[in-house]
């Protein structure tokens, strides 16, 4: 069992920078891969990027390649998303997912999201 608590949402304008942090419970979060989604207003969730257990692998989706970062620090149990030149689109809630399988591959745990705001 993981649990997961995102931070670092707000509202941001079109260009700008959010880094988004996600604190993981438990002993065992070394072990996990992690993720980030997304969910915009009337739209279904989305893959945003994700890190293997040791960070040595990520993967991003493409409208977010080259503007977004994911890492994590697993001495701090957090895993990080680094978001520049955000985009109106980028609108969303965005929520931190682990599995204990491999980065590509369904999610069991998830955060309760935190909402990320881009003006125009």
């Amino acid at each position: 069992q993981v649990q997961l608590v995102e931070s670092g949402g707000g509202l941001v304008q079109a260009g700008g920078s959010l880094r988004l942090s996600c604190a993981a419970s438990g002993r065992t979060f070394s072990s996990y891969a992690m993720g980030w989604f997304r969910q915009a207003p009337g739209k279904e969730r989305e893959f945003v990027a994700a890190i293997s257990w040791s960070g040595g692998s990520t993967y991003y989706a493409d409208s977010v390649k080259g503007r977004f970062t994911i890492s994590r620090d697993n001495a701090k149990n957090t895993v990080y998303l680094q978001m520049n030149s955000l985009k109106p689109e980028d609108t969303a809630v965005y929520y931190c997912a682990a599995n204990a399988v491999r980065p590509l591959y369904e999610y069991d745990y998830w955060g309760q999201g935190t909402q990320v705001t881009v003006s125009s």
